[in-house]
């Protein structure tokens, strides 16, 4: 590391790391729990303001497609303004648009507040990953990321219980406004305790807004993610296509853009440069696949539970507590055995996936519809496990081996990677499961592809460099 790089970073040591890591993963609890939680709130809302089928779809869109959209810029930002200012002042927006979603009267109100709340994520969540990479060093740093893959695992896994529990409680007859509103306090917390114990950094140097890159880094991911959020609930119309088309030439574009603008002595809003690390791209490429399976999975599995068992939303979310179960035990675990495996304890991850899908796809042709789900149970626990393997040692494995110069670009393409892969697998496998009118169908069939997709996890795992030591 640099002296420039770290003039502004303290040793590791001199700073109270659990309370920087607890101010940190806050942001990381609420930004995926904002993603998974509304789903639950979506029948409360609908109701309270009379909103159209349309105007609930953007209340979802609008979050995810801001989020994807803004990462990488975040993400460069922190690089060239401090990644601590960057960080509170996404945090201070997140907290003011959650409080802006809890108290909408209107449908309009509340679809602008959550793309507001999108933005503000996108800001805060690429600087986690930053700080963590340039703050903290080997052990200490190790220890971050599994911890940082624990709480992005239970944001989502218990974000649709957490959901539950809050309409259920109905405190101050807040209703659905509790899901938006749980962030005010958790922010206004973070927000008091940032200051004493995040260090500012930045990148070295004076680098500036790259700002043809972002506008043409913007451009193509809204091509790529709004088209796969919206285009199976359109019908796939001509737009989706033309969007998903244009995607690959403005990439293309992106890339000349920025390796042109090198070579004039500017300072990219990525370094293209990163791309030839094989950490980097291999661990990128598998981070999209196993999101590919994950997030879609949540979702539909709740469909099939709610819809297809007439189950609740609280239900639903206790059946889900199954999958955190798993997902506990191996998460806490996967330092440990990350060391004596390397970078198989991904494709562990990948295999116990494998074998908890394909219980469960026996155990649904068994039950269908009408049998008793806690037959699902032991099939969700090993499934969950699977992804506690996994989700931590992938952003380990991309970002640990990254110059600290390059912590910003490289946290925000990696969270990107993330919500792509979530887009493109919740379009892939909706397509497959909405193409059946019986739910346990469905299903089944959505499970064929959720097998391939870990086990394909399990292939990219290879293309991964080994960890120094000869681990493997």
């Amino acid at each position: 590391m640099s002296t420039s790089a770290t003039a502004s970073v303290a040793p590791a040591t001199a700073r109270p790391y659990r309370g920087t890591l607890l101010v940190l993963l806050a942001a990381t609890f609420m930004s995926v729990l904002d993603f998974f939680i509304v789903n639950v709130a979506v029948p409360s809302i609908q109701r309270d303001l009379k909103a159209s089928a349309a105007s609930i779809q953007f209340v979802v869109a609008g979050y995810a497609l801001a989020y994807a959209a803004g990462l990488i810029i975040g993400g460069r930002l922190g690089d060239i303004f401090g990644r601590r200012r960057m960080f509170m002042t996404g945090m201070v927006l997140f907290t003011l648009s959650s409080a802006a979603c809890g108290l909408a009267q209107d449908p309009g109100f509340l679809v602008g507040a959550r793309v507001v709340q999108g933005l503000s994520g996108a800001l805060m969540s690429p600087q986690v990953l930053s700080i963590i990479t340039t703050t903290f060093d080997g052990e200490q740093r190790a220890k971050a990321f599994n911890v940082y893959g624990v709480v992005q695992g239970v944001s989502a896994v218990f974000g649709q219980l957490i959901g539950g529990l809050l309409i259920q409680a109905d405190l101050f007859g807040s209703g659905w406004r509790a899901c938006f509103l749980i962030n005010v306090p958790i922010g206004i917390a973070a927000l008091a305790l940032a200051p004493r114990l995040i260090p500012e950094s930045q990148a070295p140097g004076k680098p500036r807004l790259d700002f043809g890159g972002m506008i043409l880094v913007t451009a193509a991911l809204v091509a790529v993610v709004l088209p796969l959020i919206e285009g199976r609930q359109e019908g796939w119309p001509a737009w989706a296509w033309l969007l998903l088309a244009a995607a690959l030439p403005l990439f293309a574009i992106f890339a000349v853009f920025e390796n042109a603008y090198t070579r004039r002595g500017g300072f990219p809003l990525v370094d293209l440069g990163l791309f030839r690390e094989r950490a980097f791209t291999a661990g990128l490429a598998t981070q999209v696949v196993f999101y590919a399976g994950q997030a879609s999975f949540f979702l539909l599995f709740a469909v099939y539970v709610q819809f297809g068992h007439n189950i609740g939303a609280l239900g639903a979310g206790l059946i889900f507590v199954a999958i955190g179960a798993g997902y506990m035990a191996t998460a806490m675990a996967a330092r440990a055995v990350a060391m004596r495996l390397g970078r198989q304890v991904i494709a562990l991850g990948g295999v116990l996936r494998v074998i908890g899908l394909a219980l469960m796809l026996v155990t649904v042709s068994q039950i269908g519809t009408t049998g008793n789900i806690a037959w699902l149970l032991p099939a969700l626990v090993i499934d969950g496990a699977g992804m506690g393997f996994a989700v931590a040692p992938l952003a380990q494995t991309v970002l640990s081996r990254l110059k600290p110069q390059h912590a910003g670009a490289a946290s925000g393409v990696l969270t990107t990677s993330v919500w792509i892969g979530a887009a493109l697998g919740v379009a892939v496998a909706g397509v497959i499961f909405y193409a059946h009118t019986d739910l346990a169908r469905a299903f089944s069939d959505s499970l064929v592809y959720f097998l391939g997709v870990s086990a394909l996890v399990v292939v990219l795992v290879q293309f991964l460099p080994k960890a120094p030591g000869g681990a493997k």
